[in-house]
Formats: C-alpha cells, sequence, structure tokens
C-alpha cells in the first residue's frame, strides 16, 4: 500500500517561503536566451593567474587533498590567512584556534548566523543586502532588521550610512550586527569613522559583529578598507569573513575563511561541520600560495579593475543614466529615472531586448523594495572588450 502525501502543508519550510528562485538565476536565463552581455551575476570571465591554477593542479597530481582535508582547514591555508592578515592589518590570529576555512564567503555566512543566532533573536543589516543575508537570518529563526543605506547626490554620488538610523535600530532584543564592506551592490566603502562609531555602538550594546570584508582589495580613489575586527573591544566580538574567489578570481573554487576568537571560531565550526563538513580539497593548497602573491599582484589586479569601473561609469554617464561611482567592489549601481523609468524589475526584464546587456534590479537586496525600486546594478569584473561592447549597447538608449 503506498503512502499517501499530506499536500495539505507546503513543502518548502515556512522560513524561506519568501525566498524563491534567484534574480540571478532569472536574468542569466535571460541573457542566454537572448544572447545579452551579461553584466548580471558579479563572476569574473577571465581566470586569475596561471601560478595559481598551476598550484591547484599540482595539489591534484600530489595526493594533496584529493581526500577529506581537514575540518578546520589544511594547515597551510590556516597558516596563510593569519599571515595576510598580520601583513595587510598587523592583526595578529592563531593559525589553529582562530581560523576557519569554509566553502566560500556564503558558507562562512550560513555557518556564523546559524551558530551565532537563536529564534527571537534581531539581526541588523544593511540594505541593500547580499541576498543570502536573509535567507541565513531566516533559516537560523532569527528576526531581520534592516538599515537602509541612503542615497546621497550630488557630485560624488554614493549611498552612505546613517549613524544614528543604526543606534535607533538596536533593541534588547538585537544579538548581531551584520555587515559589508566595501558593500555589495552599492559599491559604498564604510569610512574609519564610520567603522569607529559601529564598533563603540557594539562594545556599548555588547553586541556580536559577523563582517563580510570579502571585497577588501577592491577598493579605488582615496578610499581604504579597515577591518573592524582592528578596532578596541572588536577582536573578541568580531567574526571576519573573507574568500579567495574575489580576490584572486577563482570563484568556482568556494574557498573562503573566517578568522576570530577561539570562541567563536569553535562555534562557527560547529555549525559548519554539519553543511559541507569539508570542500575544496586541493584548492585550499592553491589559495595558501596565491594569498603569499608579492603586494605588486594585489595592486594590479586592484588598478585593472579600476580602469574597468572607470569605463563602464563613462559609458553608463553618456547613455543617461545616474551614476553612484562606487569606491569598492566591483558593482556599479545606477539610478533609472533619468531615462525616464522608474522599476528596476521592468527595466532590467526589458533591456536584454532593448540593449542587449543584462542586469540586475537592486530592489531585490531590499526590505523596503520601494526604497530600491529606481536603482540598477552593473558588474565591471568582465574582459574590457566586452564592457567596451556593452557600453556601445547601452549608448542606443
Amino acid at each position: 500500500m503506498t503512502a499517501m502525501t499530506d499536500t495539505s502543508r507546503p513543502f518548502l519550510n515556512r522560513r524561506l517561503t519568501e525566498f524563491g528562485t534567484t534574480i540571478f538565476a532569472e536574468m542569466s536565463a535571460l541573457a542566454l536566451r537572448t544572447g545579452s552581455i551579461n553584466l548580471g551575476q558579479g563572476f569574473p570571465d577571465t581566470d586569475g593567474p596561471q601560478e595559481v591554477r598551476e598550484a591547484a593542479v599540482r595539489a591534484l597530481r600530489d595526493g594533496r587533498g584529493n581526500q577529506y582535508p581537514p575540518g578546520p582547514g589544511i594547515p597551510e591555508l590556516r597558516t596563510a590567512v593569519a599571515a595576510h592578515q598580520q601583513r595587510r592589518y598587523g592583526l595578529t590570529y592563531d593559525p589553529d584556534t582562530e581560523v576557519l576555512v569554509t566553502a566560500g564567503a556564503t558558507e562562512a555566512i550560513a555557518a556564523a548566523l546559524l551558530a551565532l543566532v537563536e529564534p527571537g533573536d534581531e539581526v541588523i543589516a544593511f540594505e541593500p543586502y547580499y541576498d543570502s543575508y536573509a535567507a541565513c537570518i531566516a533559516m537560523a529563526g532569527g528576526t531581520r532588521v534592516p538599515v537602509t543605506l541612503r542615497p546621497h547626490f550630488g557630485e560624488s554620488a554614493s549611498f552612505r550610512l546613517d549613524l544614528d538610523e543604526l543606534r535607533d535600530a538596536v533593541t534588547d532584543r538585537t544579538r548581531l550586527l551584520l555587515i559589508n564592506t566595501p558593500h555589495n551592490p552599492t559599491g559604498t566603502v564604510l569610512t574609519r569613522a564610520e567603522l569607529a562609531a559601529i564598533a563603540e555602538l557594539a562594545v556599548e550594546r555588547d553586541l556580536l559583529v559577523v563582517t563580510d570584508e570579502v571585497y577588501e582589495h577592491l577598493v579605488f580613489d582615496d578610499a581604504e578598507h579597515v577591518p573592524l575586527a582592528a578596532f578596541p573591544g572588536m577582536r573578541e566580538r568580531t567574526v571576519t569573513i573573507g574568500s579567495a574567489g574575489k580576490t584572486f578570481s577563482f570563484t568556482g573554487w568556494k574557498v573562503g575563511w573566517i578568522t576570530s576568537a577561539p570562541g567563536l571560531v569553535t562555534a562557527v565550526r560547529s555549525a559548519k561541520q554539519f553543511l559541507t563538513y569539508v570542500a575544496s580539497g586541493p584548492f585550499q593548497y592553491a589559495v595558501a600560495e596565491a594569498l603569499a602573491l608579492p603586494d605588486s599582484y594585489f595592486t594590479a589586479f586592484r588598478d585593472d579593475l579600476e580602469a574597468k569601473r572607470d569605463l563602464l561609469v563613462a559609458g553608463l554617464t553618456e547613455a543617461g543614466f545616474g551614476v553612484f561611482r562606487p569606491t569598492g567592489t566591483y558593482f556599479v549601481t545606477t539610478d533609472i529615472r533619468p531615462l525616464g523609468e522608474r522599476d528596476g524589475f521592468a527595466f532590467c526584464r526589458g533591456l536584454p531586448e532593448r540593449a542587449g546587456v543584462v542586469a540586475i534590479p537592486n530592489a531585490v537586496f531590499y526590505d523596503h523594495r520601494e526604497a530600491g525600486a529606481p536603482f540598477v546594478r552593473f558588474a565591471f569584473c568582465k574582459r574590457t572588450e566586452v564592457l567596451q561592447e556593452a557600453v556601445k549597447r547601452l549608448g542606443a538608449l
């Protein structure tokens, strides 16, 4: 006798009902169907350094990482992560107790929130936010409290944090601040003064902080990246997330990490071990070598992306968009109202037919959808000739 399935109850966990197919899947499929240039998803269209790729090949051939690596990550990579934090920021971490390797930054975010948040806890996140933040807070049973980065117009248009709004959002139920700088999708880099104020608030209200710093090496102009963990009282309460994908242009390898105090690392590892357990064995050895590359690599990488940013910003401006010039990441947020448009979803769904280019509506990154309605994001982590063709096509608007 066949057991009956109770179809009166939805299959999907109710915590995830608000999250359907991602806009990235929809727009990438639209790009394929229309033959459009995909400036929607944020992944490079070229591989990273040849020597790093060859390091992965060597590891495969030598049988390093082909079986389960250690749960916390291979010692070589944990040591390299600690050395990177010391060399770049003067932050000292013990590779054995204060570094954890993850399956990309996305798993690091998930494991941190699942470990540190309980049902009823409030988590403050800046909106617009990377879409996995909302889903991971929901899976942990937490309550998402958005604090909106507000557009500031003028000669140097940008999105900025209202520190008073952040302070007002903290309640007795607030457990954690989820910070992202450099910020996706706005391209904002929080200033040293803003980070100092966030740190003071976290210490004053005894809050944990998870800080997503995957674009740490992509800061432009006069901006600087300062880890939140470097501020007084923050090292022991901050989980810092890094990633090889954005820094070395090997996004498919899925190698990320966290650095934090031993108790927080142990908590996150307790959740992480029941997600992937381990991942990316041979690639961990390659990333360990990549992190030891000379400063000239990181400088050249940044300079190349800065030139591509300038190319796309100029093209979008000439095409009639309002442009928020990013000081970090590899995304440009634009305002479509100067083009006579107001609905980012409709604009992006029609753009492939109108101009042969795909972008992402920023409203998907907001709880307050109306606040993000007129904004659209383009990625510039593509080959120069691809960006030049995209700019030419967008000129038709």
